[in-house]
């Protein structure tokens, strides 16, 4: 009878947690895919399958596979022993950098959601960030990229581990049916608390760091990757048609590639500044378009008449910008005073205007990925933006509902001419381009949030190691287990601490709404 309540208990757990995950927006397919899964462990666990693959059933439903072939690839690349720890060095300092930047960053978001709360609430599923199941995040590019960048993440760890002569209890991939939960390294546990504070402080900084520095080295193969690509068709289109101009009564649409303006080709911006600067407004310009691609894949040529507006007449009807009108004292002409401002930028009345809005080439999608881009600039210009680019490459995700490039941008592309970029095709390319940008998106969100200091994170660890050392250091002669105590304190209330600010936004928005 006992036996069979303890089975009773052991499958409670993982019903339960399954149907959280549905009470946080797991779709029913992926409930019926869980319960398959968990049924399948239990078979194979009951019929000694996983003991043979060398396999674990853990917390119901989570596989834990070992591997001897990670060891292997471990033991060969702890051998340049002087490298890694010159690269724990080198991550113990940069982990300290990012994590008052995460500091910073996480009280900004809670500040800044207290004084001004979303309009509405986040859907929980999107907090998990679950590959298929976030509904910007899809399944299989950022699913291929989570278990590398999760891989890469504990051999990080085991490395510096291995290097400082601690043995592997186990080593392998936690599995949640086709989805990776993780991976993991474990060390001889007593191994691991007999070690110096900076030997451990190298083993839970390098994992983030390795994830943070894979992620700076793809961003430069996604750059190449987009100098990779051509425009399908030369020449020019626009994101958006102004109201009541001169391109709208013609009925030129969004994203039709304009080829030739008065029979001369327009293929870069600067080709289309010239011409339009030999027109003056209330000329008519013919030009040579090619329409969107209809259901074959395929465009249509044709020719429209546009009878060209004012450009300063336009700046003008959309009014004086707020912050320019502030700065006009009451005895000025404020009008006036825009009008010459608009004039000193090159604006002037008479001046053609097309009126279309974000006039770009067809390789616009890409040519925001490629460092050269940013070539003209300073060097320390160009540091700054290297740095920051990966957070700002979250975002796009959630602004295109989890696409890399805009669809019409992306179906203005081509691969280039060289061998092995055409031997790859426009496909090929495309699907190498959404894999590394997903591989930094994914690197980049692992390697930081493993840096908030907050136990059980890697940041956590790390700091609370680093205030065990800063109080020994200030209160030299105090009993070491009495600073053990105290170390153990401090970090558990400021974990507590954090929790607070990263779950404040969560709650207020889904308070208020």
């Amino acid at each position: 009878m006992k036996g069979e309540d303890a089975s009773l208990t052991s499958h409670l757990l993982p019903m339960i947690s399954i149907y959280f995950f549905y009470m946080l927006g797991l779709p029913i397919w992926g409930v019926i895919i869980m319960i398959i899964w968990y049924t399948t462990l239990i078979y194979l666990e009951n019929n000694g399958i996983l003991d043979e693959w060398n396999a674990t059933r853990m917390l119901g439903f989570i596989l834990m596979i070992r591997t001897n072939k990670g060891r292997i690839i471990l033991d060969k690349l702890s051998k340049y022993r002087r490298f890694w720890i010159g690269f724990g060095e080198f991550s113990i300092w940069l982990c300290y950098l990012i994590m008052f930047g995460v500091m910073i960053l996480l009280i900004a978001s809670a500040i800044m959601t207290a004084l001004s709360p979303p309009q509405e609430a986040i859907p929980t599923k999107d907090l998990l960030l679950i590959p298929g199941v976030t509904s910007f995040v899809p399944l299989w590019w950022p699913g291929i990229a989570l278990v590398i960048a999760l891989v890469i993440h504990e051999y990080g760890h085991a490395i510096q581990a291995r290097v400082h002569g601690m043995r592997a209890k186990s080593f392998g991939l936690l599995l949640l049916g086709p989805l990776p939960m993780g991976a993991f390294f474990e060390p001889e546990l007593q191994e691991m608390t007999r070690a110096p504070r900076r030997e451990r402080l190298r083993i839970y900084a390098a994992a983030p760091s390795i994830n943070i520095v894979a992620t700076y080295f793809v961003l430069i193969l996604l750059s190449a990757t987009a100098s990779g690509f051509i425009a399908a068709n030369p020449g020019m289109h626009a994101h958006a048609i102004v109201v009541g101009s001169g391109a709208e009564e013609a009925g030129l649409e969004p994203y039709e590639i304009i080829t030739h303006i008065d029979g001369v080709s327009v293929s870069e911006r600067d080709d289309f500044l010239y011409i339009m600067k030999s027109k003056s407004a209330g000329e008519i310009i013919e030009i040579s378009v090619l329409s969107r691609e209809n259901e074959l894949g395929e465009r249509d040529t044709r020719m429209i008449n546009v009878t060209l507006t004012d450009q300063l007449e336009y700046y003008l009807e959309l009014g004086i910008p707020s912050s320019f009108e502030d700065d006009c004292s009451e005895d000025e002409d404020c009008l006036q005073k825009y009008t010459d401002y608009l004039n000193k930028l090159g604006i002037n009345e008479g001046d053609a205007f097309l009126g279309v809005s974000g006039f770009s080439s067809g390789t616009v999608g890409v040519d925001r990925y490629e460092l050269s881009s940013n070539e003209d600039l300073h060097p320390i210009i160009r540091t700054l933006i290297f740095a920051i680019r990966p957070l700002d490459m979250m975002g796009i995700p959630i602004q295109l509902d989890g696409h890399t490039i805009p669809l019409d941008e992306r179906n203005l592309l081509e691969a280039g001419d060289g061998v092995v970029v055409s031997m790859i095709g426009t496909e090929g390319m495309l699907a190498i381009f959404d894999f590394l940008f997903w591989f930094i998106w994914i690197n980049f969100i692992l390697g930081f949030a493993n840096l908030i200091p907050m136990i059980p994170f890697d940041g956590g660890q790390i700091a609370r190691d680093t205030t065990h050392s800063i109080i020994r250091f200030l209160a030299k002669g105090m009993n070491p287990l009495r600073v053990e105590s105290l170390a153990n304190r401090i970090s558990g209330f400021s974990s507590l601490i954090m929790l607070i600010i990263v779950l404040l936004p969560i709650l207020l928005a889904n308070a208020l709404n």
